[in-house]
């Protein structure tokens, strides 16, 4: 930091006149590589490249030489920015090479050789383990030098040789020198020599040299470091999630099939989910077949309206279907999993005794796994042996005994029939997620100045004016993020419908939900462009409803923005 601190003057000297031609050289020879690279798919170099590779290779080698440019320029304008993105450029080259390192060498396929023979080998890591703590334990002879190095040197042969016989027991010197071997093609060397180009462009302009040349400041120095410790976290994001998520739009609109090559179609897929029809009906049980083009539409529903009516086709009938259930679903699911999580923080935030071990106990569904519910719930559904229909059949044998009043037990088929399936799954999601909700309600009711509710009280407020003018018009930050994520979820339901039905769309799909059938189409009929225009479209729906959420909360908050 003093190497920083010095005056701006002292950046214009003959050595860092030499650093920035340096820097700024490098920052155009990059760029020209760079357009290169990006030109190279289109020229026949890399002809067994698809298309998207070739796209997606040339936007981002494209982006890249702007950027250097963009760098250069402002390099040799002595502005820092230039140093922030050639920092930038160059660490994310930096870990491209590392990757291709890693792959070339056959780093992620050795890991899952190196799991064959860990469960034998990890017994040597205690001798590894043994050592450290008998180095450790030379913290306590401190008075007595002697006794403390002997301690200390005896820990470290241990740890040598526990390390030693791990990675013989392993195969791992074995697997080092494959990997190294691996490396010895034209693709290994050029990542080495790019890891050790970037590397070294990336200590040059860090060092206290560079950053003088191009006045840099503490604020400067304390920004990237920021960067640096979030990249990390940045770099997953958009290799595990940003890039997916673009390369799943750029197959909505192919016909991908996870075997052959895509096809670009265009918007033959979005077409086909949103291609409906509405006929007017002569009667209301007339034959679909008669006012639609059954080649290409299927009844998804019918309304009736006087002695005619109006049918609805489409021509991805389970679409639609999907999506009335899942909208049936969240219509329902939301306000049971909300209102009683809304009520019981209420009770829990009392001072009753037992209160803490209530929360707990409300909590516990939210944590338990998802699959190990589904199962309980199937059985206790179960039409036969199951506990509810055992309590309703109780129920209704005791009203009957009491009124003689001849109630006939239903029966009720839960997961087998189409009127009760998609409620047997709204009761599991509602009774799983309301713990959750009631402990971010319980958070918010806490925040809540009791000053508040004492002067409420001296006005003479009863309870009910209380929750209704004070907790409720409070709790509204709260309220929008629980019905907003409840709602995100709920949109979302795959698990209890996948593991809870047999089969997993229910009786007539009557439980067919849009990730459901994303799921089908993509994962079993291997449909993954279809899919991927059905994950938009979902996409679409969830922003949505959360826009209109949004927008309501601005409108009733109590607050500015």
């Amino acid at each position: 930091m003093t190497a920083l601190s010095a005056t701006p003057g002292t950046s214009s000297t003959p050595q860092n006149d030499l650093i920035l031609r340096l820097l700024t050289l490098w920052r155009i020879l990059f760029s020209l590589l760079a357009v290169g690279g990006a030109l190279a798919p289109w020229v026949g170099l890399l002809a067994n490249l698809r298309l998207w590779q070739g796209l997606l290779l040339s936007l981002v080698l494209g982006l890249a030489a702007l950027f250097s440019a963009l760098a250069a320029f402002d390099i040799s304008k002595r502005q820092h920015r230039g140093r922030t993105i050639s920092l930038f450029i160059d660490y994310l080259a930096l870990v491209a090479c590392l990757v291709v390192i890693l792959q070339v060498g056959g780093i992620f396929t050795g890991i899952d050789a190196l799991g064959d023979v860990f469960g034998r080998s990890v017994i040597y890591l205690l001798i590894a383990l043994a050592g450290y703590l008998i180095g450790a334990a030379g913290d306590y002879f401190q008075n007595r030098s002697q006794t403390e190095k002997i301690l200390r040197q005896v820990g470290k042969w241990i740890m040598l040789l526990g390390a030693l016989v791990f990675l013989l027991t392993a195969n791992l010197l074995q697997g080092l020198l494959a990997f190294f071997q691996n490396l010895a093609n034209l693709t290994g060397i050029l990542a080495v020599l790019g890891l050790i180009v970037f590397g070294l462009a990336v200590w040059g302009m860090w060092r206290a040299p560079s950053a003088l040349a191009l006045n840099a400041k503490t604020n400067h120095e304390q920004m990237l470091n920021g960067w640096l410790f979030l990249s990390p976290n940045l770099l997953g994001f958009m290799i595990f999630f940003a890039g997916p998520l673009l390369l799943s739009f750029y197959f909505s609109f192919t016909d991908s099939d996870a075997f052959n090559t895509p096809k670009w179609i265009g918007f033959e897929n979005y077409a086909k989910i949103l291609n409906v029809t509405i006929k007017p009906l002569a009667s209301p049980d007339q034959l679909a077949r008669e006012v639609l083009d059954i080649k290409v539409f299927d009844e998804v529903g019918r309304l009736k309206l006087g002695n005619g009516g109006i049918l609805f086709g489409a021509e991805d009938r389970l679409f639609w279907l999907a999506l009335k259930n899942t909208l049936t679903y969240a219509l329902f699911a939301v306000p049971l999993s909300v209102i009683p999580a809304l009520v019981l923080a209420n009770i829990l935030n009392s001072k009753l005794p037992g209160m803490k071990f209530f929360r707990a106990v409300y909590f516990i569904p939210s944590i338990a796994a998802i699959v190990g519910i589904a199962l309980v719930w199937q059985w206790l559904f179960n039409a036969t042996i199951g506990y509810i229909n055992y309590f309703i059949t109780l129920g209704i044998d005791l009203w009957n005994n009491l009124f003689n009043a001849g109630v006939i037990d239903p029966k009720i088929r839960w997961v087998s029939d189409e009127r009760t399936a998609l409620l047997a799954v709204i009761v599991i999601a509602a009774w799983q997620t309301m713990g959750f909700n009631t402990v971010l309600f319980l958070a918010g009711l806490q925040n809540i100045p009791g000053e508040l509710y004492e002067a409420a009280t001296v006005d003479g407020a009863g309870a009910w004016d209380k929750f209704w003018r004070i907790t409720l018009p409070m709790l509204a930050p709260s309220t929008f993020y629980v019905v907003s994520t409840t709602t995100i979820q709920a949109m979302q339901v795959f698990e209890q419908v996948f593991i809870l039905m047999n089969p997993a769309e229910g009786p007539n799909n009557s439980t067919i939900t849009l990730v459901l059938y994303l799921y089908r189409s993509g994962f079993q009929n291997f449909k993954q462009g279809y899919a991927s225009a059905l994950a938009w479209v979902l996409f679409i729906v969830i922003f949505g409803l959360t826009l209109i959420q949004f927008r309501q909360q601005r409108r009733s908050s109590i607050y500015e923005s």
